[in-house]
């Protein structure tokens, strides 16, 4: 994404300014220079901006949807930007690129907005299909206004925007028994591959120097999870992120080597959706819950490249998250689900029995955040974990291979069934701030099944539903 549509006005403290958030479908036809007929083509696009619309000026934002086009291409993350300038440049012009067979293709073109015909020229694309900046193929878009108008005007919000970036800074101040940690999943659509990494900043409960740790994992789609420890060395406190051992993340940028160089990454990131809250945004500035976690980039892209031992993983757009959690350790059971849905599409769930006395001996309390269409359902964590006076929490079943989640809130209710196939997940010991220990059982290439129903006259309708086959990230710890 261009330099230009990263917002540097909005933080974690004070009154972010307001964006732009909308969704377009547009329907319409290729024609691939190599072939002699012609494909139906499909383009679903979430577009944002770090501002509101200056319909009179430009504004640049980003989009990130799904492209349909029939017999060839069928791309859940297709990502890149929007130039909206309909009356300083008379144009709208589309940049996304997305993977079709291994390759990478990009889709450029424009609508030239004329007032002598308005209607047309602000709802027909012309465009081009360009690999490595070499056309391959031609079409036309259509905005279809006879179905998509009432939802493309309803879909209009103007959310906060915070930058990503603040999220990243130490939340510690120096007190014994707590935990933080900056944690990033990725899935390489050109192999396959999960990637997992994992930095963790530790204060012991008896007042021993913090320390830094961590490790690096891969999951191939085909051979055995590689993974790969580093530290534990001393904890050097960063302005903005974490470094320790040849290991940083910093705004924008993972690296590090663990094992002597046999493992080995170098990635940047490009957040494509705002910061989400899993658990109530207030528990997050006033730690009193025994930890919360929240996702500074909740969908992002992900270039570079990831060694282990003498293979290279060489990422281009690949989708994936970057998360935080603080706190005073690990549950005593938990599960956690990250499922990039498409389309700009999110579910993000966590499942866990508090150690405190008094809440072990409770069911898992379930916060689970669905970003859809650009709105995050339930409207409040705390519906899902607390329900209504504590009526109508979500339920999980903790398990190995096979977890579940399911609940209702308001008109709608949902089933989440994940599995993690013993042969694509990976055990590991954590060591709590008080020296306990807990294993968590982690897959980068787990299988996900979700079911999204709505209450209509009279009974329940599928709404939306999604097949996850090897591209959820899951865990599930035990003590």
């Amino acid at each position: 994404m261009s330099g230009s549509t990263t917002s540097h006005a909005a933080t974690n403290t004070g009154s972010p300014a307001r964006g732009t958030v909308f969704r377009e479908t547009m329907l319409g036809t290729l024609r691939l220079d190599d072939e002699d007929r012609t494909r139906r083509v499909r383009l679903d696009l979430t577009v944002s901006a770090d501002r509101r619309l200056r319909l009179l000026g430009t504004t640049e934002s980003r989009a990130t949807g799904r492209i349909r086009i029939a017999g060839w291409a069928d791309a859940a993350y297709a990502e890149g930007e929007l130039e909206i300038s309909p009356f300083a440049r008379r144009r709208i012009r589309y940049r996304i690129t997305f993977t079709a067979d291994g390759r990478r293709i990009t889709l450029d073109g424009w609508k030239s907005v004329t007032p002598r015909r308005p209607v047309a020229s602000m709802t027909v694309l012309p465009y081009t299909l360009q690999e490595d900046a070499v056309r391959i193929g031609t079409g036309t878009l259509r905005f279809p206004l006879g179905t998509q108008l009432l939802p493309f005007l309803a879909s209009f919000r103007f959310p906060r925007q915070e930058d990503p970036d603040a999220f990243l800074a130490p939340r510690w101040r120096g007190g014994p028994g707590r935990t933080e940690v900056w944690y990033t999943t990725v899935t390489d659509p050109a192999t396959g591959s999960g990637l997992w990494l994992h930095h963790e900043l530790t204060a012991p409960a008896d007042g021993s120097p913090p320390y830094a740790h961590g490790w690096a994992a891969v999951f191939p789609k085909n051979g055995p999870v590689r993974h790969a420890r580093f530290g534990p060395t001393e904890w050097t406190p960063e302005e903005s992120g974490f470094s320790a051992d040849g290991v940083a993340v910093r705004p924008g940028h993972l690296s590090g080597t663990a094992e002597g160089g046999a493992l080995h990454w170098d990635l940047t990131e490009r957040p494509t959706g705002e910061p989400l809250f899993t658990f109530p945004r207030w528990s997050w500035r006033r730690p009193l819950l025994p930890a919360a976690q929240m996702l500074p980039a909740a969908r992002a892209g992900y270039d570079g490249t990831f060694t282990h031992d003498d293979t290279t993983l060489t990422l281009t757009a690949a989708p994936g998250a970057s998360a935080r959690i603080y706190g005073h350790g690990n549950a005593r059971r938990w599960a956690w689900l990250h499922a990039d849905l498409g389309g700009g599409d999110v579910l993000e769930i966590v499942a866990a029995v508090s150690m405190r006395p008094g809440l072990r001996r409770l069911p898992p309390l379930v916060f689970l955040r669905l970003r859809r269409q650009g709105r995050t359902w339930p409207r409040r964590p705390e519906r899902s974990a607390a329900g209504w006076a504590g009526a109508g929490r979500f339920r999980a079943g903790i398990a190995l291979p096979t977890w579940t989640v399911t609940g209702r809130a308001g008109l709608r209710r949902i089933r989440v069934e994940v599995t993690q196939p013993a042969d694509r997940t990976l055990a590991l010991d954590y060591t709590d701030p008080d020296g306990q220990h807990a294993t968590c059982h982690n897959s980068e290439r787990a299988d996900a099944h979700v079911l999204l129903e709505r209450w209509w006259f009279g009974g329940w309708r599928t709404e939306a539903e999604w097949t996850l086959e090897g591209t959820a990230h899951a865990e599930v710890g035990t003590r």
